[in-house]
């Protein structure tokens, strides 16, 4: 048996373009038009501690008597679930009104500032069109994850602390259009291609 071909690790020239470095930026209203992304204009804010994603299905094993351990074939998958949490250093009226679910509006009480209200519904404006993770691999491209909807629903809570900034940690998930598909949910991974 030929061991000479084994090797000591799994690094080859391809790995530096499947590596994910850095926090990556968070996007509002993310597009592809004329073969170009608009990355610039659809930026909502820096953040500090990252941002964590997770795309998960939901299984059931299917419970057969004599059965006694997982077999193939009888695992279905019921759902899923599409969740960024981001946490902002930036607090815009913007930010702060989709964490609120409220309006961001110019106050006519205090001059020099917006006021962010609640509001007892939820509107179509509340759901984030292509909401977007854009991470970069060590070689500089783009990967993207993108939410076609998605709704804030952890709310507003933040600690102030001497000698360090303000972090809003935020909870958006992905949800489905109503006329659309209810068996999936519309996010998209974008993976570059290989040159």
């Amino acid at each position: 048996m030929p061991y000479e071909e084994l090797k000591n690790t799994g690094v080859t020239a391809k790995t530096p373009s499947n590596i994910l470095l850095g926090a990556g930026t968070i996007h509002k209203g993310l597009t592809f038009t004329t073969n170009a992304w608009n990355f610039a204009t659809s930026l909502i804010g820096a953040t500090s501690g990252g941002t964590k994603l997770t795309l998960k299905p939901e299984l059931m094993d299917i419970e057969l008597d004599g059965a006694n351990v997982k077999a193939k074939g009888l695992t279905v998958k019921t759902g899923e679930t599409a969740v960024m949490e981001i946490n902002f250093a930036e607090l815009t009226p913007d930010i702060l009104a989709l964490s609120t679910i409220g309006t961001a509006t110019a106050s006519t009480d205090y001059t020099g500032y917006q006021e962010i209200k609640s509001r007892a519904q939820i509107t179509t404006g509340d759901y984030v069109a292509d909401l977007a993770f854009v991470g970069k691999t060590v070689d500089g491209k783009p990967i993207i994850i993108l939410f076609d909807n998605a709704l804030c629903t952890s709310g507003f809570e933040i600690e102030g602390k001497s000698k360090e900034n303000g972090v809003l940690k935020l909870t958006f998930e992905c949800y489905a259009d109503l006329g659309g598909n209810l068996d999936t949910l519309p996010y998209r991974i974008l993976y570059p291609t290989a040159v």
